[in-house]
């Protein structure tokens, strides 16, 4: 997804624990333990619609800033890794989403791949979209 920010302004809308639910779409994110700017700093995110949903936790693995920023999934749902970067290009930014997860339920998660890829590609495109908005403004 591309972005008019600069890299160091997308970085920066990116990593605010306190604003993600501003353009990840149903999820809520606060710093868990250290200072959510570095390696080792833990994270929870509630993902869903009032008191349904479920809370991803997550350690910050890599930390470099304006390019990345790398986490584990370390909760009893969602499990992996997630690698967001922040790429200069002219004229701005490109932000790239990667994530690495394995699914809950075992044989049965790993059936359900097939399924979840596409219905969540829309949600998570139109998730960096919101923060390529938010972060030129």
């Amino acid at each position: 997804m591309d972005a008019h920010a600069r890299p160091e302004r997308v970085f920066s809308v990116l990593t605010d624990w306190s604003r993600h639910d501003e353009w990840m779409l149903l999820t809520r994110a606060h710093v868990a333990a250290g200072d959510g700017r570095s390696a080792g700093s833990r994270l929870a995110a509630f993902t869903g619609v009032g008191p349904v949903g479920f809370t991803d936790t997550m350690e910050i693995t890599e930390w470099d800033p304006p390019r990345t920023v790398k986490v584990r999934h370390t909760g009893r749902l969602v499990r992996g890794t997630g690698t967001f970067r922040v790429l200069p290009r002219e004229g701005g930014s490109t932000i790239v989403w990667e994530e690495d997860l394995d699914l809950p339920f075992g044989p049965v998660g790993r059936l359900g791949r097939p399924l979840v890829g596409p219905l969540s590609a829309p949600l998570l495109r139109l998730s960096l979209r919101r923060l390529a908005e938010l972060s030129d403004r």
